[in-house]
């Protein structure tokens, strides 16, 4: 890994990397349709009859170098691929950091959280003071959503996580403080199919030979 990356990946070390904005529990309400429960937590679904189908979670052709089970993602296309067999994955929609919290790397998912608490780094307090100390887990405000998966470099946690999201229209876009969001959703398939261990890889950008939308297999 270059210097260069690897000085911006520890730099993540201060940031939980939610990306929060001052009102992100106001995501558009037609983002949302009806609710679903989740381990006994009642949270609104995404009304994915409003999503661009790239964005939707999809079986995709995928050729790589890297083992089966591994997490690639690519930054500027807004993609996340878990590799599976037979030159596939699965590809999911992603919203990634803004300028100046874009991150690359390689590490792996250390810790992992069901409907994790979400506590605002100092750092990230001093941008927006209005924000509480601590948001539980399960809150309707909480910008994780159902689950966290915390990504760790040489046992060192990186301060990025993959999560879920209370903003789908961010998905596709620059949007965070550097962590992958995801639809709540998928954040919840995603956590099903990464044991502790993962290998993750976030890259600038990938040439993958993904087939259209339309030659793709959506996962349910």
């Amino acid at each position: 890994m270059m210097s260069k990356r690897r000085d911006v990946l520890l730099g993540g070390l201060a940031l939980l990397g939610a990306g929060t904005v001052s009102n992100p529990v106001f995501a558009a309400a037609s983002y949302f349709a009806g609710t679903a429960i989740d381990n006994g937590v009642t949270f609104r679904a995404t009304n994915f009859a409003m999503i661009d189908k790239r964005w939707r979670r999809q079986v995709v052709k995928y050729f790589s170098s890297e083992p089966i089970g591994t997490v690639v993602v690519d930054t500027r296309n807004h993609f996340l691929y878990l590799i599976m067999e037979n030159k596939t994955a699965i590809r999911y929609g992603v919203g990634v950091g803004r300028d100046g919290f874009k991150w690359f790397g390689r590490a792996t998912v250390d810790q992992k959280s069901l409907w994790p608490r979400w506590t605002p780094p100092a750092d990230m307090r001093k941008r927006h003071p209005e924000l509480p100390e601590f948001v539980a887990g399960g809150s309707p405000k909480n910008p994780l959503g159902p689950r966290a998966m915390y990504l760790h470099r040489d046992g060192v946690d990186t301060g990025y996580r993959f999560h879920g999201t209370l903003e789908p229209g961010s998905i596709g876009k620059d949007a965070s403080s550097g962590c992958i969001r995801m639809f709540n959703e998928d954040a919840i398939d995603l956590y099903q199919r990464c044991p502790i261990g993962t290998a993750v890889q976030v890259l600038p950008h990938i040439a993958d030979q993904a087939p259209e939308v339309s030659d793709a297999t959506p996962v349910e």
